[in-house]
């Protein structure tokens, strides 16, 4: 029996090891939920950065750059469709 972290707990353990605005990585357990939720929303690449960056946006007023965010965006997705593709 595989006893692997669930896809949502490994999602939200990288999310919370990412710091993109400098406020350490405890400040933004809030966003990373709505990050989860999104990853399971959307399939592309573009479309979950530009989400990540609007969650990010509306709770700091700050911008995080797309690039920044489809970097974190691919690495989300890849967990996801690791996940995905290892189930039986």
């Amino acid at each position: 029996m595989d006893m692997k972290p669930s896809i949502n707990v490994r999602l939200m353990e990288n999310l919370l090891q990412w710091d993109p605005l400098g406020y350490g990585v405890d400040a933004y357990e809030t966003e990373c939920v709505d990050v989860v939720q999104a990853v399971h929303e959307l399939d592309e690449i573009n479309s979950l950065a530009k989400r990540i960056q609007a969650i990010y946006e509306f709770s700091f007023e700050e911008n995080i750059p797309l690039s920044h965010c489809r970097d974190k965006a691919m690495e989300l997705l890849n967990i996801k469709n690791e996940d995905s593709s290892c189930s039986i």
